[in-house]
């Protein structure tokens, strides 16, 4: 038996140290959260998503009675735009949240089922996506989402 080791590169700094068109997409992803439905949980979470010509497509949580039956904020992120704007590839994603007690103060992480749908989109336009993770601390910077999903299944796992 051998040992593999799996190392991640997250990046941690403040919202200003961004470059602004970053900073710009993170303010649209908190505002974002004022989109969400979060009546059962009061979670709300907001996903701004650059696409390759510039234009943003927002994505909120929304719960429903029937938890299972509600979609995260990144996943009607990506859905809007696949929707809309299919032939335009993904550069980067901010996600943020908040809950009664306003924003959070640290970085928000996807969830499982978010991960994989971000994977899928890396692996459709064969690019990385950016994801910024915003915390009232800080912003976790992420080159890919396979740095939070390291062992991924793709098309390509199933050959």
């Amino acid at each position: 038996m051998k040992n593999i080791e799996i190392k991640t590169n997250i990046r941690f700094c403040q919202l200003d140290e961004l470059p602004q068109d970053e900073q710009d997409l993170v303010q649209t992803a908190i505002k974002a959260t004022d989109n969400s439905y979060a009546k059962y949980s009061n979670f709300h979470v907001g996903a701004a998503l650059l696409l390759c010509d510039g234009s943003v497509v927002i994505g909120a949580n929304q719960e429903n009675a029937v938890f299972p039956l509600g979609l995260c904020a990144e996943r009607t992120a990506i859905f809007a735009a696949q929707a809309q704007f299919p032939e335009k590839s993904m550069l980067k994603m901010a996600i943020a949240a908040r809950n009664h007690a306003g924003l959070m103060d640290n970085p928000v992480s996807p969830c499982g089922s978010c991960r994989q749908v971000i994977l899928e989109m890396e692996d459709r336009y064969q690019q990385s996506i950016r994801i910024l993770l915003y915390g009232k601390k800080g912003v976790y910077v992420i080159d890919s989402v396979k740095d939070l999903l390291p062992l991924s299944f793709v098309d390509e796992s199933m050959r």
